[in-house]
């Protein structure tokens, strides 16, 4: 199927349809969250929840593709501890290299600009690809069959089919992918716009499926950067993939919606259904409201000293099974006041302890050797963490942990 960018009309739903919705209201209510999360977090606790929270976008990105492989065996892999069965270990490693990516989009930092060009798309993909084991750049027919081999980076020279959806000939989308660029280049969009203009091109690029394997992954990846590049800043700290693998069935019913053909003359004046992309970005609104409340709310002092306090006594209480010794109750005091500085100094904890000296080291080189707090150097600050045994009462719900 021949195409050109006239077939991917509408770019974002009309004037006349975004001011009869709710999607104006939308991107303002979710600016306003985002930024009131922002101010909920330290700088220097941001990289620990980034870090921690790569994990969890990486769990449930590949969920939505079908790739289970849950947070505990993701963090046994990276410890080095990998599955006895070669699915399983692929996964793992499919689960780093997603990961990887991330830390990877993270430090390159780039502006919307950049990431609407056709160079970085691709390098998102290569880099996604060569971050996985090879056995997993095979495409397979139902009956298992390789019909099929990913090059990184490089548009696919296959044709497709997504359930009813038959993706755009490959020769050409060297041009049809340069015109996307082209189209969803940020200057085009103004205010409110622009947001809605990265999430309408989410299902355009869906729709294009430019890539043999992996378009939903590294979709959802360009996603992510371009949120945060429009300036989303507690982006990171929460993430779209959660709230969409939570209920995965509606996000591919949504994008199968805005896949149609215009229908009928009040339905747009684009080759494909106003209606549906208007609903498609509705949905990711929702979705990206809901998951910013749902840290919003773990993140609040208040509630999240009460599970602080929750995890030392179940540590007490002997219900933490990894962990065999028990924490005194002054440890909450303590890492509570690191994650709202982020880190904090040694002379301040050993304050905080309200306690002999010798006893109050004691404390905090169990705190330190348990996980929960990290130093770079004998003199450094002491950096608040997230570990494996803490997790499930510091951010329950977040993910399974078992």
């Amino acid at each position: 199927m021949s195409v050109s960018i006239l077939d991917v009309t509408p770019f974002i739903p009309s004037d006349s349809a975004l001011a009869s919705s709710e999607l104006p209201d939308q991107v303002m209510n979710l600016s306003q969250k985002s930024a009131k999360l922002s101010g909920q977090v330290s700088g220097k606790a941001l990289p620990t929840l980034e870090r921690y929270m790569r994990v969890i976008n990486s769990y449930y990105s590949n969920l939505i593709e079908g790739h289970a492989m849950r947070p505990h065996e993701i963090r046994a892999a990276q410890r080095g501890h990998y599955s006895a069965d070669l699915a399983k270990r692929d996964l793992q490693k499919e689960s780093l290299g997603h990961m990887k990516v991330q830390a990877w989009l993270q430090d390159q930092a780039p502006s919307l600009e950049q990431v609407y060009s056709p160079e970085f798309i691709k390098e998102v993909h290569r880099q996604f690809y060569l971050s996985m084991p090879e056995s997993l750049w095979e495409i397979k027919n139902s009956q298992g069959e390789i019909i099929g081999k990913v090059i990184p980076g490089q548009w696919r020279d296959q044709s497709v089919e997504i359930g009813m959806h038959i993706a755009p000939a490959p020769e050409g989308l060297p041009t049809l992918m340069e015109r996307f660029s082209e189209t969803y280049n940020p200057m085009q969009f103004k205010g409110d716009r622009r947001l809605i203009a990265i999430m309408a091109a989410h299902h355009r690029f869906a729709w294009i499926h430019p890539f043999l394997d992996g378009n939903g992954r590294v979709g959802r990846l360009i996603t992510d950067t371009a949120l945060k590049a429009a300036g989303l800043d507690s982006y990171g700290v929460w993430c779209l993939s959660r709230g969409l693998a939570n209920k995965s069935g509606d996000y591919k019913r949504k994008l199968a919606m805005a896949d149609k053909t215009r229908q009928g003359d009040y339905d747009g004046r684009g080759q494909l259904t106003e209606k549906g992309l208007l609903e498609f970005c509705c949905y990711m609104f929702d979705t990206a409201i809901d998951q910013v409340e749902y840290m919003s709310g773990l993140l609040d002092l208040v509630n999240l000293r009460k599970r602080i306090d929750g995890y030392i006594q179940a540590r007490n209480d002997g219900r933490i099974i990894s962990m065999d010794t028990g924490l005194k109750p002054v440890a909450g005091l303590i890492l509570h006041a690191a994650f709202m500085y982020g880190e904090i100094s040694r002379t301040s904890a050993l304050e905080l302890c309200a306690m002999p000296e010798r006893s109050a080291r004691r404390l905090l080189s169990q705190l330190k050797a348990d996980g929960l707090l990290s130093e770079t150097s004998s003199k450094s600050p002491l950096k608040w963490e997230v570990p494996e045994h803490a997790e499930p009462w510091y951010f329950p719900e977040s993910a399974p942990h078992v």
